[in-house]
């Protein structure tokens, strides 16, 4: 790849991001797309299967809680680290890891044979898959101009809803048609496959790049980072299972005290040798730190609702896990061509209205989902159920797509990897929360009816968490920057203010 270069204080080159000419940036955007559509896939086609893999594992609802909740937990407390080494390393060696690590652990949870292994072994692909998410916005956002950035992440919104679609529907399939005789695991093993030829294809197509300046792992971090989301995460998860010992409450009470230490140690850290785990400067960007508080409280909602509704379809109304995945297609279609015209088409016109539409447009097919719940009972068919579900397939796709593109359009290249770790890390563990908050917002005293019933419940709250994530979007710009300035680059190449950082390049050396 031809580029230009200039000096940098660690002695390295810097080239800018790849020339408009060049068709390998599209290649590998496919391949890093690729691996975010295998991370959300196997996210949602887990939900899919949880009645099967209860029944042929014998796993309690904790084990349950924590088949989705570990994974969650997992990919939270890693993706920090996971950016910050791709910012040292080198994004695509690290990508490469993470993909390799997060097909292994497939294969480990495919030919799991208790729920205690399930549960390890998707910790562990959580874990791997720290490793390779983040550094798909980071390789996105080192090798395209700003310019560009706003098509491509439209294609990511409608990667989003691509995935949502395919995973319950897959894993409806795979489950139903019990393929040599293996149950639910083929729903990990077609990891294999995709994790493979994007190895392959990745060594190929990808540009690495890093940091332009030399950067140290901050360990101590990770340490007090990750004690601090497990004593808050550790007892949501099996408080209710235990009735909440007083140890429950000891324990999240103490996570913050602990939050706290971890912010004044990043701040001497940055001070002292400019190498923290998380870049605090980043949340003096107004952009940046409302995005992620927006994102922590929608991925709460999200949580909730996902594994909510498949318990109310699976285990409420006793449908197949065939005939749950295929109710849910209008929602995923919704979604995928939403994120698609928000970007392209809404946002630069509307700018941040089109985000707070989007939730008010999701607490909408909430009401509409809760109304019809009420009235058909437990004769509800999935016909019954598309208008809601494509009123809040558009609400969220008017939120995923331009959310990513807001939070990270003022972010400068060198941090890229950290703030892209944060920005998956807090949706990852609100997502978490969610999950844990199942246990306390999703209290059926029964099965049947008192499924339903508690499922309607479950969504007055989801409802209330987009109020939330509706007033929190006040405090995002209103309108992205590089709409503002007709798509040119203005945070690479203005000389000062808040975009000035971002003129400093990544290295990028070609493999």
């Amino acid at each position: 790849m031809t580029s230009e270069t200039s000096g940098t204080s660690s002695g390295t080159t810097a080239p800018a991001s790849a020339p408009a000419g060049d068709r390998r940036r599209w290649f590998a955007l496919a391949i890093v797309m690729t691996a975010a559509f295998m991370d959300l896939v196997d996210v949602t086609i887990v939900n899919i299967a949880i009645p099967a893999i209860t029944r042929d594992l014998g796993a309690t609802f904790g084990a349950i809680q924590w088949i989705t909740a570990g994974y969650a937990l997992a990919f939270a407390a890693g993706l920090i680290t996971g950016g910050r080494l791709g910012d040292i390393h080198g994004r695509k060696r690290v990508f490469l890891i993470g993909v390799a690590g997060f097909t292994l652990a497939s294969a480990l949870c495919g030919f799991a044979s208790d729920p205690g292994t399930l549960v390890a072994a998707r910790i562990l692909q959580g874990g791997t898959a720290a490793l390779m998410v983040p550094q798909v916005l980071s390789i996105v956002h080192a090798t395209f101009p700003a310019h560009e950035r706003g098509k491509v992440f439209g294609l990511f919104g409608a990667i989003i809803g691509l995935g949502a679609v395919s995973g319950p529907l897959l894993g409806a399939l795979l489950t139903q048609w019990d393929l040599f005789g293996l149950g639910w695991r083929p729903i990990f093993l077609i990891n294999l496959p995709v994790g493979i030829a994007a190895l392959l294809l990745g060594r190929t197509f990808i540009t690495e790049s890093k940091a332009p300046k030399a950067l140290r792992l901050d360990l101590p971090g990770v340490v007090v980072a990750i004690a601090a989301m497990l004593m808050l995460m550790y007892p949501l998860t099996r408080g209710a299972e235990l009735d909440w010992p007083a140890w429950c409450f000891v324990m999240m009470a103490g996570s913050v005290p602990v939050f706290a230490a971890f912010v004044a140690y990043e701040k001497r850290k940055a001070r002292r040798d400019g190498s923290p785990l998380v870049e605090l400067s980043l949340f003096r960007v107004k952009s940046f730190a409302a995005g992620i508080a927006v994102q922590l409280t929608f991925g709460i909602g999200l949580g909730i609702f996902f594994l909510v509704w498949t318990l109310y379809m699976q285990v409420g109304l006793g449908w197949t896990a065939l005939r749950a995945g295929l109710t849910g297609v209008p929602f995923s279609l919704a979604v995928s061509v939403a994120a698609g015209v928000s970007v392209q088409k809404l946002v630069p016109r509307f700018g941040r209205k089109v985000l707070q539409a989007g939730a008010l447009t999701m607490a909408a097919g909430i009401g509409l989902y809760i109304w019809e719940a009420d009235r058909y009972g437990m004769g509800i068919q999935s016909w019954q159920m598309v208008l809601p579900l494509v009123v809040l397939g558009t609400g969220m796709g008017l939120i995923v797509a331009p959310l990513t593109d807001a939070v990270l359009s003022d972010v400068p290249r060198e941090h890229s990897g950290s703030a892209s770790g944060l920005i998956n890390s807090v949706m990852q563990m609100g997502n978490a929360l969610g999950l844990g908050l199942v246990s306390v917002v999703f209290v059926p005293t029964g099965l049947g009816p008192a499924v339903a019933e508690a499922f309607t419940g479950a969504l007055g709250w989801v409802s209330a968490v987009l109020g939330v994530v509706f007033l929190l979007m006040f405090a995002l710009p209103a309108r992205p920057k590089q709409h503002l300035e007709g798509g040119a680059d203005a945070g690479d190449e203005a000389p000062g203010g808040s975009g000035a950082a971002s003129a400093r390049e990544p290295e990028l050396a070609t493999r």
